[in-house]
């Protein structure tokens, strides 16, 4: 059962990866933290390089595949936060569960009995319950005070959507390789790729500066051991993934206080009742 501990661990250090972010964008573009966290995220798993060149040939395009999910999702993403409170993004991002629901009723034809269709109604009713705010915050968005442009939360819910095909790509690849393979080329492949993206659109990018931000460092660690947690975690004999689906929605909680108590952002409760609708879907879908 050591697969529950590693994915509660990925799921805490999801939430802290989010406010770790934040920081890091409040001194740096988008493109400038993605990167360079990406690039020293993969140089710290260099030393699993002459584990990693075992890995069959014909995984190569598969893990491409998910790097390129993994892009996708974290351009979306970095953007969103960047935009929106920490305590939003942590509500709207555990909607990933209702996206890798379907995706799995879509792509592997699984079907759904009744607690996993009331468990989706109740993940759909709480992310619909951020619209209808308390009073005093409607007041306040209206008056443009933490209004949140529609754009930004479809680029969240677009993270969303790739991250949960990630999670999928994840479980099967597994199967077949171990989790210092997946992490070392995932992140070679994502390198290269926010590389291209660079010199095609001609991104500006001060390395200096970037290299200069702690947080950019901070998150290239926790995202190297989050990882490994959890490619370890599927790896492991009888872990169930809908199980780790709830273990990994801790994280949330996280996102939550921090926005209470680092950013100073409002609607604490009000966002803690929404999760908590969510979180209890997620609960009956998996019963």
């Amino acid at each position: 059962m050591l697969w529950i501990p590693l994915v509660l661990l990925y799921g805490v250090l999801k939430g802290v990866r989010e406010i770790v972010k934040k920081k890091a964008l409040e001194k740096n573009s988008t493109m400038e933290v993605l990167f360079m966290y990406t690039l020293l995220s993969f140089a710290m798993v260099l030393p699993n390089a002459k584990a990693a060149m075992g890995m069959e040939r014909g995984f190569y395009p598969y893990v491409a595949v998910k790097s390129f999910v993994i892009f996708l999702a974290w351009l979306f993403s970095f953007r969103a936060i960047k935009k929106m409170p920490i305590s939003l993004y942590g509500v709207l991002d555990l909607s990933r569960v209702m996206f890798a629901t379907l995706l799995g009723v879509a792509v592997l034809h699984e079907t759904l009995g009744f607690c996993q269709t009331a468990g989706l109604i109740l993940v759909s009713a709480g992310l619909l319950l951020l619209k209808y705010r308390p009073r005093a915050a409607r007041a306040a968005a209206e008056a443009g005070e933490g209004r949140v442009a529609a754009k930004y939360v479809v680029m969240a819910f677009a993270s969303c959507v790739f991250n949960a095909v990630s999670g999928l790509l994840d479980k099967l690849l597994m199967k077949d390789i171990d989790s210092s393979q997946l992490q070392f080329w995932y992140l070679f492949f994502l390198v290269l790729m926010y590389l291209l993206f660079i010199l095609v659109t001609r991104t500006p990018v001060h390395f200096f500066s970037v290299l200069r931000n702690r947080w950019v460092w901070l998150l290239s660690v926790l995202i190297v051991i989050a990882d490994r947690a959890l490619f370890a975690a599927n790896g492991m004999e009888g872990s169930r993934i809908t199980v780790m689906t709830l273990l990994k929605q801790s994280g949330c909680i996280v996102t939550i206080l921090a926005g209470r108590y680092l950013f100073h952002e409002k609607d604490t409760v009000h966002k803690l009742v929404c999760a908590l609708v969510i979180v209890a879907g997620i609960v009956l879908a998996v019963l």
